[in-house]
C-alpha cells in the first residue's frame, strides 16, 4: 500500500547522524554535504516506487555533483521479513547500478526516525548549512518517466545551485511504507 511523505517545515535543520554503508565504511552527516548542499533519499531495493525512480535519481546525482550538490541514499528497511533489502543485497545493487554516491544502512532505523521519513522513496534536499529547502517527490510521474511534465526535485536542485528561494509548492513523495521493526 502506498503512503505519502509527511510535511516537514522548510528551513528545518538536518539531523546529525553517523552510519555505515554495507561494506562497513562509516559516514558522518557533517562531512557529506557538497559546496551547495546535500540530497538525502530514504530508499530501498524492493519497493516498486523506489525501483522506478533509481535511474532518474542516479542521473540527477551525476548532473548536480559537479554543481556542488552531493547525494546519499539510506536504506531503512533492514528487517528480517524483507531479505531483498538486506545489506548483502545492497552491495549487489551498488555494483549493478554503479552508484556514484553512498548507499547507507540504517540498521537501527534511528536515522529514518530522526528525519521523520515515512516511505521509500522519501526525498530531502538541504543547503550547504544543513537547512531543508525541499522535501517532496522526484517528479510528477513515478511510474512512467516518459510522461513526466514537472521535474520538481531537479527544479529544487537548480534553485539551490543558483541561490534562488525554495519552491513554493512541494508535493509529497509517494511510496511504500518503511518496514518498521517494533
Amino acid at each position: 500500500m502506498a503512503i505519502e511523505s509527511i510535511p516537514i517545515q522548510i528551513g528545518a535543520k538536518m539531523p546529525a547522524f553517523s552510519i555505515a554503508d554495507p561494506f562497513g565504511k562509516m559516514f558522518n552527516s557533517r562531512e557529506l554535504s557538497g559546496q551547495k548542499g546535500l540530497l538525502v533519499v530514504f530508499t530501498c531495493n524492493h519497493c516498486p516506487y523506489a525501483l522506478a525512480i533509481w535511474p532518474r535519481l542516479i542521473n540527477l546525482a551525476k548532473l548536480f555533483r559537479p554543481q556542488g550538490i552531493n547525494t546519499i541514499t539510506i536504506n531503512p528497511n533492514i528487517h528480517p521479513d524483507y531479505p531483498a533489502d538486506a545489506p548483502e543485497k545492497m552491495k549487489e545493487k551498488i555494483t549493478e547500478w554503479q552508484l556514484p554516491f553512498p548507499y547507507l544502512v540504517d540498521e537501527t532505523q534511528d536515522v529514518a526516525r530522526q528525519f521523520q521519513a515515512k516511505c521509500t522513496p522519501d526525498i530531502y534536499l538541504y543547503d550547504h548549512a544543513g537547512f531543508l529547502v525541499y522535501h517532496g517527490q522526484l517528479d510528477d510521474n513515478w511510474k512512467e518517466p516518459e510522461k513526466v511534465r514537472r521535474q520538481e526535485l531537479k527544479d529544487a536542485m537548480e534553485n539551490l545551485v543558483l541561490g534562488k528561494p525554495p519552491l513554493e509548492n512541494q508535493n509529497p513523495a509517494i511510496g511504500c511504507a518503511i518496514k518498521w521493526r517494533l
